[in-house]
């Protein structure tokens, strides 16, 4: 089977990818090795989409279908530091209409696979697993377990952290990890959050509380390694009440309705994101601590960029012509770099139990909310991308 792009990897970035370019002359294979599953209930994966991805998946034509029931949009936002420091970021004055919009990772995943599989120009493989991996000048060729031979001009890897396509490739990686696991569950709460998100830098961790409809919240708590066992181990309502005492009853009593997990947290950096008819995407590309609620932001805004420079690529054009994937590595570095740097920075500032530092740190966060300007400023970056 001959395609000009394989996607393999169908998540929430590979499969936007490929919806992306459903406009195009190309012919598009992707590669998955099963279908999404919807979770009984609430899903423990939460987003925080950015206003610059809500139009990204928008304009792919998955935004507009998704169930606004079970969505909440971020209007207001509450940071605490460990001693005393608060920063706080308001839609309203920074002329928003809301911050971002909390979603489950399973609602996208579904529509954007009903999307892929009835799009003219993609045809889907699944289940399917790769065996080997080829390239030369004019294609690169994915051997699948089952012994079929698919050959392309551009392999797009998609398939998550561990990436299969990339450790074939022999692209090398630099792993930071942070001892720490992030620990997500969903809970009812006894008080409204009206739509504000909340953070707590604790000299324990950093705690989020994500807004979800109904007065329902999601928590994310990036805790050391032994913490994050210990929660995930608490019985139901032991784990309600240390989640309520640890962001200081803001929402008062809670009430669990999906059971806590964890996944362990690191940096990943890679070498090079594109080769000769090879890019990688979302987290095949790279990793960074979930303080900031941007991962899949920047795997959003890779398949977009990456789709928006073979789009209208001419017939003579090769997709997997190294300048054109250059350029697409050039236009993606700053923002994930900036991210990776900034959340990895935040993460060892407000680590140490030093209270000279504690001091400095919190005075920070003060000082920054005294001036709207600045701190507007890095709302709109957040949001958009650029200030």
């Amino acid at each position: 089977m001959k395609f000009d792009v394989l996607v393999v990897g169908a998540g929430l970035a590979g499969a936007a990818f490929a919806a992306a370019l459903r406009g195009s002359r190309l012919k598009i294979g992707v590669v998955e090795s099963r279908p999404p599953a919807r979770p009984q209930g609430w899903d423990p994966r939460i987003y925080a989409i950015s206003q610059a991805n809500v139009a990204f998946l928008s304009q792919i034509g998955i935004w507009q279908h998704l169930d606004r029931s079970r969505m909440a949009p971020v209007y207001d936002m509450e940071i605490h530091g460990d001693s005393g420091g608060r920063l706080d970021f308001s839609a309203y004055d920074c002329g928003l209409r809301e911050l971002a919009w909390i979603l489950e990772s399973s609602l996208m995943q579904h529509e954007l696979w009903a999307t892929i599989k009835r799009q003219h120009n993609v045809s889907l493989l699944c289940p399917a697993e790769p065996a080997s991996l080829q390239q030369d000048a004019s294609h690169a060729t994915l051997s699948l377990k089952d012994g079929r031979q698919l050959e392309a001009r551009l392999i797009v890897a998609a398939d998550g952290r561990e990436s299969w396509i990339r450790q074939a490739a022999g692209i090398q990686v630099r792993n930071t990890p942070y001892d720490e696991k992030g620990v997500v569950a969903n809970f009812r709460c006894a008080l409204p959050h009206r739509d504000t998100a909340f953070q707590w830098f604790r000299p324990d961790g950093v705690l989020a509380y994500l807004p979800l409809p109904d007065q329902q919240m999601s928590m994310v708590w990036s805790a050391p390694d032994a913490l994050a066992d210990e929660l995930v181990a608490l019985p139901p309502e032991a784990l309600c009440a240390r989640v309520a005492e640890a962001g200081g009853f803001r929402l008062g009593e809670l009430e669990l309705i999906t059971p806590a997990a964890a996944f362990p947290l690191r940096l990943m950096r890679v070498n090079e994101v594109v080769r000769p008819r090879l890019a990688l995407i979302g987290d095949a590309a790279h990793a960074i601590h979930p303080l900031s609620g941007h991962g899949i932001n920047l795997g959003y805004q890779d398949a977009r960029t990456l789709a928006a420079q073979l789009a209208d690529l001419p017939d003579w054009r090769d997709p997997g012509d190294l300048s054109l994937l250059r350029a697409y590595a050039r236009a993606r570095a700053e923002e994930t770099a900036l991210l990776q740097y900034t959340t990895h920075g935040l993460n060892r500032l407000f680590k140490p139990a030093n209270p000279l530092l504690a001091g400095l740190r919190n005075l920070g966060l003060n000082l920054t909310n005294q001036f709207p300007v600045l701190r507007n400023s890095l709302v709109r970056y957040a949001v958009s991308g650029h200030f």
